[in-house]
């Protein structure tokens, strides 16, 4: 991770001059969760389609300093993608005051500890400054459960009395980490636990899948209510390694790069059935899109995106409000609103999920963007507009991984040459993001300051 690293952009001025394809990597919000999940099992367990991100390797060095051996195995061409976890020699249930205050998936790794040794503390969690991501409901779902939590000096002491009994534990809002770490801990608890309002993400599917054929009974995943009879602290076996889905956000966020920028993309690896509300927008909106087969070798589905580079593509402008899956998803409303600003007429964007999430808007209306900001969860964008390069050797910024994408495609649209910094924090979910785009035959190169 280094924060004095820059994107130099040379901008397309609009045209849609990159052409090539793109292969998703593994979900980083799935890879994390079931490295986590390692904790449950007592034996070494393999993980498959692994994205080479600094959240991955953040989170690698958080089990290996609780004692924990995580390796890698090179693949083709020097890619790391399969690991394995040996949980068997864990010594500390201390998660890393820096390492985990650095990055908010660290909360998750506090369910699996705690079901299976009884105990664990926690650094308050950040990463990306997005807005308030309380833990009150992991915590009010281990103490329905039977364990207790002190928070002192800006450090979360959690220990269960006894054993970990199953519970009927609703969740007042819709959490995804929430829904997954309580399913973990249910998995070893006493008795069965009944989750409701549960997250129905793709991801929580995917590590459900795995853990049920290593042992653990769990229903309703991908549903609202969830039903898992536990364990009674038996580990789970290593039966069969898992493989991660592709990266929904990332393909969603090389959707729209290819309707702004690209002659034809065409995205490999992928699950279209995952991006059914980003799909669905962008083909109302004029962009032309068509979901294909995959190639020889290639296990999932493409998508090609493609422009006719003999005349502009008009867009139409479309209202956003991002909810929870399946709905229009808010780690793509940085990205979607960068289209927007290259779409024509007026519109509106409801953040319903965080309320930090606009920073970059900032950066956008330096480049000559029509956009008003209404409040901490509103912004109205008109378009189209042309966006040039900053002033007096202005730099963008990337105020969280998804913002980093948007201004770093904000730059490749507009007109001028750009510089992006904090380029470390979009680096947490997008692997060798400059290399990609090169290979797009985008004009980009990393410079240390």
């Amino acid at each position: 991770m280094n924060s004095k690293e820059l994107f130099l952009i040379e901008g397309l001025a609009g045209e849609k001059k990159l052409k090539g394809r793109v292969s998703i990597n593994g979900a980083k919000n799935a890879a994390l969760k079931a490295m986590a999940a390692a904790v449950l099992f007592k034996e070494p367990v393999k993980l498959e389609n692994i994205p080479d991100t600094d959240d991955i390797h953040t989170l690698t060095e958080i089990l290996k300093k609780m004692g924990a051996t995580v390796t890698w195995t090179d693949s083709e061409q020097g890619k790391y993608s399969k690991m394995t976890i040996d949980t068997s020699d864990i010594s500390s249930t201390d998660i890393d005051k820096k390492m985990g205050a650095a990055m908010r998936a660290s909360v998750v790794l506090t369910g699996p500890l705690l079901a299976r040794f009884g105990n664990v503390t926690l650094p308050s969690p950040g990463g990306c400054v997005i807005g308030a991501r309380p833990i009150d409901q992991f915590i009010e779902g281990y103490e329905k459960m039977g364990a207790k939590t002190i928070f002192k000096d800006g450090v979360y002491e959690m220990k269960s009395v006894g054993d970990l009994k199953g519970g009927d534990i609703l969740f007042s809002k819709v959490t995804v980490g929430g829904t997954e770490t309580l399913m973990m801990v249910a998995v070893l608890a006493h008795g069965k636990t009944y989750l409701s309002n549960c997250a129905m993400e793709p991801e929580i599917v995917n590590v459900a899948e795995w853990l049920n054929a290593c042992g653990a009974k769990i229903k309703g995943a991908g549903t609202p209510t969830m039903e898992i009879e536990g364990r009674g602290g038996e580990l789970l076996e290593a039966k069969t390694p898992f493989v991660t889905i592709p990266d929904r956000i990332e393909a969603g966020s090389f959707l729209i790069l290819g309707a702004l920028c690209c002659e034809e993309l065409i995205i490999e690896n992928c699950r279209p059935d995952h991006l059914k509300a980003t799909i669905d927008l962008l083909k109302g909106s004029g962009v032309n899109l068509e979901v294909r087969p995959p190639d020889s070798g290639m296990s999932d589905l493409q998508i090609r995106v493609f422009n006719d580079p003999k005349k502009n593509t008009v867009f139409k402008t479309f209202n956003i409000c991002t909810r929870e899956y399946p709905y229009f998803p808010t780690d793509l409303q940085s990205p979607i609103v960068t289209f927007l600003t290259q779409a024509e007429g007026e519109c509106s964007v409801d953040e319903t999920i965080f309320e930090g999430r606009f920073k970059y808007v900032d950066d956008l209306i330096k480049m000559g963007a029509d956009i008003k900001v209404m409040n901490s969860r509103e912004i109205e964008v008109k378009g189209p507009t042309l966006l040039k390069e900053l002033k007096d050797g202005g730099e963008l910024c990337a105020h969280d991984i998804r913002a980093g994408f948007a201004v770093v495609l904000a730059a490749l649209v507009g007109k001028g040459k750009f510089k992006v910094n904090n380029v470390h924090l979009i680096d947490r979910g997008y692997e060798k993001l400059e290399e990609r785009l090169r290979g797009l035959g985008a004009r980009i190169e990393r410079v240390r300051r």
